[in-house]
């Protein structure tokens, strides 16, 4: 058991970290397409950062309200990782047909 509450702040800071690298990354590109592109990587990093956080409070404080602060983050994030997983299946598909000589 206390291998999970030191897995979950190592998730939380990669997703933290690679969340705000795609941020970045959308200011330092001018194409549209990538912009998108990076964004819905982030979304993804967003919606991983929420889900291990709820996690993570959840086994910490193993409380009734930590647990419906829980399932909420639970929720949000997974609606998050959905979001970001469609639309970079979407964009990638997107770029593929705007460069075929690329692929």
């Amino acid at each position: 058991m206390n291998y999970i509450f030191m897995l979950f702040p190592f998730a939380i800071i990669i997703t933290a970290v690679l969340y705000i690298y795609y941020k970045v990354a959308i200011l330092r590109t001018k194409d549209e397409l990538t912009q998108h592109y990076f964004n819905a990587k982030a979304r993804i990093c967003l919606g991983g950062f929420m889900l291990f956080f709820g996690m993570q409070q959840y086994l910490f404080y193993l409380t009734k309200i930590s647990l419906l602060i829980t399932i909420i983050f639970i929720v949000l994030g997974v609606m998050q990782l959905i979001r970001g997983i469609n639309e970079t299946r979407h964009y990638k598909k997107e770029w593929e047909r705007l460069n075929p000589e690329n692929k």
